[in-house]
């Protein structure tokens, strides 16, 4: 784990797959969210 840029390449990786968790966790909650509030289905993209 000496090498420096081991250590970036595996941070990046880490941050990627944390970001894409929480880009999922978020997108979860808001659609419940809207449900919710609106009782219907969150419109489609």
């Amino acid at each position: 784990m000496g090498n420096d840029l081991t250590k970036r390449l595996m941070w990046s990786g880490l941050l990627a797959g944390v970001g894409a968790l929480m880009t999922i966790l978020a997108n979860r909650v808001a659609a419940e969210i809207w449900v919710r509030v609106f009782k219907e289905d969150p419109p489609v993209d």
